[in-house]
């Protein structure tokens, strides 16, 4: 049996008679819907993952950048006026630094998975 485009959106199913012909169309269904919750799940994890190392990475930065303005503060103590410019230089180029978010994920939206209210028991 070929199960076709239409039937499998629940178009013109009055043209299946037997009830293997609507068995084997709902396997069809759940197994693809199956498929498709997997790699939700698989981009999901990735996802998370890739939000995991962008935060690790703030943190390293913001780690970096505090331990910067420390040194610029200990320096315009005993020099003022040179160390104060150097220190403002500095600080604005790292203010300019935005994280990128990898290509695969720019436009990528995730629906939370629904159970299968239709479930049979």
């Amino acid at each position: 049996m070929q199960i076709e485009l239409r039937h499998l959106r629940g178009e013109d199913i009055t043209s299946l008679h037997g009830h293997k012909e609507l068995m084997a169309l709902e396997e069809a269904l759940e197994t693809g819907l199956a498929s498709i919750r997997d790699r939700e799940m698989e981009l999901f994890k990735a996802m998370k993952k890739n939000e995991r190392m962008l935060e690790d990475e703030n943190r390293r930065l913001q780690c970096m950048l505090h331990h910067q303005q420390g040194i610029d503060m200990e320096g315009e103590d005993m020099e003022n006026g040179y160390q104060h410019h150097h220190h403002h230089h500095h600080h604005h180029q790292v203010r300019e630094y935005q994280p990128q978010m990898p290509f695969a994920f720019h436009n990528l939206q995730i629906q939370p998975i629904q159970p299968n209210l239709q479930e049979r028991f």
